[in-house]
Parts: structure tokens; C-alpha cells; sequence
């Protein structure tokens, strides 16, 4: 138990703590530099109620000349209404653009402490965001495997077929899912305000089959012979030879096609909706690159990452229930 809790929960929380700590280092972060003098920032401020109490808290933070924008939080609202046209702002840090950890949190707060909020069509929180994705994942995912196991057989059986159509799925299974969606608003061009939705769910199928197909071919190649030789010999029809002895045979190889799959097709939707533009996780990513709120990629992109994470952890799990029943 000891050396699960280490393997398992330890070691992932120290490397990531290391990686968010790596992070903050070589972010950037906002500081707020004093253009005028010191004496005369100090008698504005001296103008104002309790002036001379929020001066000595204020004048040791601006032995530097600048104060940074964590600083600015804790003053009064009233307080840096009045002395932020004393300063001039910009970004330190070894690579300045990038918001550090504290910064992407702040910004991103609010999608993540009330998180089924829906504001409007793309400012929502983010489980929202990720629900919506994971609908159209899970009907092109379906999709995928409903024609990818089938083919794959086909092909693991006839070396006919083999000959026919492997050269073609050569061709097309490289092909990236920004170049087959163009293709898929094409096709579904006619089914109006749907067509997005329609072409999206044509590319995750499309790219998502490919990994099932390969590996259910190669899963039923490598069925021992002797299974075969025992299925012929009990005289067992063909749908009881592919659901008693291909199909267990073969399970271990699709369930590598099916995580696979589930990746590309979790890829396959972040890039359909980034450039249809629907509410979801690559739309929420796509519209805050377009308004340059560099905290949000951030955010999308960690949150992309972990939803792709806990889908394959489930696929993993599912996979041991089977071989275990089996």
C-alpha cells in the first residue's frame, strides 16, 4: 500500500509540483512602473482619506520604482484609482509574455470555482465547455468503432481485402484532422446551422477509426493457429468461431486500438471546433488566441490535457474489467 502511495501519488505530485515550479521561474509577470516622483506620488496619496497610513504602507514597496500587480490588489480601489496614472505598466521576467502560475489562476478563477456557469455562448465555465466536447467525442468515438472493428477484421480475415484497401488506408490515415473537416462542411454543406456539428463528428470518426482498424488487423493475424484448428474440428459455425475464440483472442490488441483511438478522437474535436467555432474546449481555446488572453490558452491547454488524461485512465480501467470477466 506504502509503495502504491508512492508510485501512484507522490512521485506524479512532486514532478508536477516541480513542473509548476519550473513554470513560474521563466514566466513573466506584471509590475507597474513610477513615472513620477516619489514626493509627488507622495502627496497625492496624502490627499487622501487617511493619506498619511496608506502612504507608509505604500512607499516601502517603491524602493525599486516599481510595484507589481499582485501589490496593487491589496491596495484600496480608491487608492490606485487615484496614483495609477503615476505609472506606466510592463512585463519582467525571463520571458516576459508568458503568465507565471499565479497570474493564469487569477484570470482563470472564475471558469474554474463556478464551473457549469453559462454567461453566454462562449463564456461559460469550463466543466460546461468540456461537457459539450465530450457529447460530440463520444457519438464520432462510436462512430469510429461501429466501422473501424468490422474493417479491421476484414482485414486481419482476407488477405483479398488486405490487398484492395490497405493501400488506401495508407493514404488516409496520416491525413490531419484540419484538412478532412474542410471536407466535412463540404459534405453536409445542405444541413445548415448543423453542418459544423455534422463535420465535426465526420472527422473524429474518420481520424479516430484508424488506430481500432490496424490493431483489431493485427489482433486477429496473430490468433494462434491451434485456436483455429479447434474451432474447425468442434465444427463450430463462423459466428460462434468469431465470438468464442477471434474475438477474446483479439481483445487485448483492439482495447490498444479503442485507447488510441479515443486520443485522436478527443484531438480530432479541439481542432474541429477551433476552427468551426462551437462552444466547447477548442472553442474556448480558439476564441481567447484570437483576443491574445494568454492566462486562458494556458488554462485551456492544461485543462485539454487532463480531460485526454482521465479518458484514458477510464478506457484502462474498462479494458481490466474485460480481461477480467474474460
Amino acid at each position: 500500500m506504502n509503495k502504491f502511495k508512492f508510485d501512484w501519488l507522490i512521485l506524479p505530485v512532486v514532478g508536477v509540483l516541480i513542473i509548476l515550479a519550473a513554470w513560474h521561474i521563466v514566466g513573466g509577470k506584471k509590475v507597474y512602473s513610477l513615472t513620477t516622483g516619489m514626493a509627488e506620488l507622495g502627496t497625492t496619496v496624502a490627499a487622501l482619506p487617511e493619506g498619511e497610513a496608506q502612504w507608509k504602507a505604500l512607499a516601502p514597496k517603491l524602493k525599486s520604482g516599481e510595484i507589481e500587480a499582485t501589490e496593487t490588489k491589496r491596495l484600496r480601489p480608491d487608492v490606485w484609482e487615484a496614483i495609477s496614472s503615476s505609472f506606466e505598466e510592463k512585463r519582467i521576467g525571463l520571458i516576459p509574455d508568458l503568465p507565471n502560475v499565479v497570474e493564469t489562476w487569477d484570470s482563470s478563477k472564475p471558469y474554474i470555482v463556478d464551473p457549469w456557469a453559462k454567461r453566454g455562448e462562449m463564456d461559460q465555465g469550463i466543466l460546461r465547455f468540456t461537457w459539450y466536447s465530450l457529447v460530440l467525442v463520444a457519438q464520432g468515438y462510436a462512430i469510429a468503432l461501429i466501422i473501424g472493428v468490422p474493417v479491421g477484421f476484414f482485414l486481419g480475415l482476407s488477405p483479398t481485402f488486405t490487398k484492395m484497401f490497405d493501400p488506401l488506408i495508407q493514404v488516409l490515415r496520416p491525413v490531419s484532422p484540419l484538412a478532412w473537416l474542410p471536407l466535412g462542411l463540404v459534405l453536409f454543406m445542405r444541413a445548415g446551422p448543423e453542418a459544423g456539428t455534422y463535420a465535426a463528428l465526420f472527422t473524429i470518426a474518420l481520424c479516430g477509426m484508424w488506430p481500432t482498424v490496424l490493431n483489431t488487423a493485427v489482433g486477429v493475424r496473430a490468433v494462434p493457429q491451434d485456436y483455429l484448428n479447434v474451432g474447425r474440428v468442434l465444427k463450430l459455425s463462423r459466428w460462434k468461431m468469431l465470438t468464442k475464440i477471434l474475438i477474446p483472442a483479439t481483445l487485448p490488441y483492439m482495447f490498444t486500438g479503442f485507447r488510441l483511438s479515443l486520443g485522436i478522437a478527443w484531438l480530432a474535436i479541439v481542432a474541429a471546433e477551433m476552427l468551426t467555432g462551437r462552444p466547447g474546449a477548442g472553442g474556448f481555446l480558439w476564441q481567447e488566441y484570437n483576443a491574445l488572453i494568454y492566462e486562458h490558452i494556458i488554462f485551456s491547454i492544461l485543462t485539454i490535457g487532463i480531460v485526454g488524461l482521465i479518458l484514458d485512465r477510464l478506457m484502462s480501467l474498462v479494458e481490466a474489467r474485460f480481461k477480467a470477466i474474460s
